[in-house]
């Protein structure tokens, strides 16, 4: 009986311990989604200076080209922190998850 209560504390301090690694995870992904979103309103002020024509051409397009690769990496920034999220709402544990089951992203 002694064996099933510390095997019982172990799987409640796990839990907890994996439960906080996720809050971690989570607060970090939502701290990189702002410095993202601050980085892509920097491109975005640039795009508009380009298009008034005050930057050269060939700039021009490579800054909207990282405009749009910077989009993209919000969007999936903002997919993995729903996935983990939703996850860690229903009990996600690493053992439960294999790479098939990661959500697929269009970047």
């Amino acid at each position: 009986m002694a064996e099933k209560d510390d095997l019982a504390k172990q799987l409640m301090k796990s839990s907890i311990d994996l439960q906080d690694k996720n809050i971690q995870l989570i607060d970090s992904v939502s701290k990189l989604t702002k410095k993202v979103d601050e980085l892509l309103t920097v491109f975005e002020e640039a795009a508009r200076n380009i298009e008034k024509g005050e930057v050269e051409e060939p700039l021009a397009r490579k800054l909207n080209v990282l405009l749009e690769q910077n989009k993209a990496v919000a969007r999936g920034l903002v997919l993995i922190e729903k996935y983990v999220r939703d996850k860690t709402s229903v009990g996600f544990s690493p053992g439960n998850i294999t790479p098939k089951q990661l959500p697929k992203t269009e970047i």
